[in-house]
């Protein structure tokens, strides 16, 4: 919260502005790339303190340890005070999430973008 004084009114608590990332996931994720894929988002968010964190999954493949993966970056960026929208997810993807319980954990991106419109890409 920042303090701001508006037009000569008292200082008043003004809600900072969400900052947004946007980074993509390409390839198959296997379970042994989870640490390293968890670290590189972690430094990613870290440097950048978003509040929303938009991962573009268009690329990766539809099985149980990419939900595990998205679930995994959905609780690293909640211990770093962000959320993760999922940004063009497949239908497959979706219903896979929607199957594992899941919806609520993992929402989906109304799509936001970076600067010049590309998101930084991480491999698994």
């Amino acid at each position: 919260m920042t303090l701001a004084a508006l037009n000569g009114l008292p200082a008043q608590m003004i809600p900072p502005r969400p900052t947004t990332i946007v980074f993509a996931i390409e390839g198959p994720i296997a379970r042994a790339d989870l640490p390293g894929l968890c670290d590189r988002v972690c430094w990613l968010l870290e440097r950048s303190r978003a509040s929303i964190a938009v991962c573009d999954v268009s690329g990766v493949g539809v099985d149980a340890v990419t939900v595990d993966a998205l679930a995994r970056l959905q609780l690293a960026a909640r211990r770093h005070g962000c959320q993760v929208h999922l940004r063009r997810a497949s239908e497959e993807l979706r219903d896979l999430v929607a199957f594992m319980g899941l919806t609520a954990v993992l929402p989906e991106s109304a799509g936001s973008g970076t600067s010049d419109g590309r998101p930084a890409v991480s491999r698994g």
